[in-house]
């Protein structure tokens, strides 16, 4: 049996979330007695995959492939898997992956689960782990069908280096007819990626207005550190849409989440609360949040959050 990951790029540069799921497929490969296949598409980052632990690396391209498109996408992938015999596929669970996976199931005809956090060993009894009830427990799912697709979930698997340079087969692919089209794609740029952070700042009511926002944002840049806001501060356009976490918004899962004057209504929760630590100050002994929280402040963060930036300088030797 031969695994293949779909490996994803950005501004001609692979995603951390990518080299997450290459690692975490060759160290499946390697129990189950198989091959870990790296299949990039239009473009394609200057790092070497076989770094992260894949034993070849292909390249498609072709017309049709330059922007992304699930469609086009799908097809080219599945062309590539049916030729070199693959019937596990790893796709990390982007916004992309989570549209690419499905159709790519489909005409595998092959199984598809999303949300997977742990693998197995072996392919021997393929049972994985994945989040349910929005992030609010854990299922174990027997994948008994021969082809199968799975969407790891960003931050769940360790990056490993310990690999070797392998050759990159260039293949002309053929992307086939979509029936929408991608006009235009506008992304932020400057900024951590917010589904990839390790460390996340996120604020709500409590800054009581986007004139206050130069806090989360200057302790986010002294960590490192992305922005992220709750549903109510996008609702009111303090921020863009695209820094709402939450059940209807973006689902992370970072390894510190720092919630800035946010209660913690459970469809926030929804969205966070995976995270590995949690963080909350809020001047609401009260508040939801705090039963969640791994650390918490209760104190005002006009107060508290000057005092972290400026600590977190003394730390880093920026003060």
């Amino acid at each position: 049996m031969s695994i293949a990951v779909f490996v994803e790029t950005d501004n001609g540069e692979y995603k951390k979330s990518s080299f997450e799921a290459v690692s975490r497929a060759s160290e499946f490969a390697k129990a189950s007695g198989s091959t870990c296949i790296a299949i990039t598409v239009g473009s394609k980052g200057g790092e070497n995959l076989g770094k992260y632990g894949a034993n070849e690396h292909i390249h498609l391209s072709g017309d049709g492939l330059e922007m992304f498109h699930p469609q086009t996408y799908a097809t080219a992938v599945f062309n590539a898997v049916e030729s070199k015999g693959i019937n596990t596929v790893f796709i990390s669970q982007t916004y992309s992956g989570k549209s690419l996976a499905p159709l790519l199931a489909v005409k595998m005809n092959g199984a598809l689960v999303t949300g997977v956090v742990d693998l197995p060993e072996s392919n021997s009894d393929f049972t994985v782990t994945k989040t349910c009830f929005s992030n609010k427990a854990f299922a174990k799912v027997k994948v008994t069908s021969d082809k199968s697709v799975l969407t790891l979930i960003p931050n769940s698997f360790s990056i490993s280096e310990s690999g070797s340079d392998v050759n990159t087969e260039e293949m002309a692919a053929n992307a086939g007819s979509a029936n929408t089209e991608v006009l235009d794609t506008q992304k932020v740029t400057g900024k951590v990626v917010l589904t990839e952070a390790e460390l996340v700042v996120s604020g709500g009511r409590g800054l009581k207005g986007p004139e206050n926002w130069n806090m989360i944002e200057e302790l986010a840049d002294t960590l490192g550190a992305a922005t992220a806001c709750s549903k109510p501060v996008s609702d009111m356009e303090w921020r863009p849409h695209s820094e709402h976490v939450g059940q209807t918004g973006i689902t992370i899962k970072p390894n510190l989440y720092i919630a800035v004057g946010i209660s913690g209504a459970i469809q926030h929760l929804a969205g966070v609360g995976s995270s590995k630590v949690i963080c909350v100050i809020n001047t609401d002994p009260e508040a939801p949040f705090f039963k969640a929280a791994d650390y918490g402040i209760v104190g005002d963060a006009f107060e508290v959050v000057p005092k972290l930036i400026k600590r977190a300088k003394e730390i880093k030797g920026l003060a």
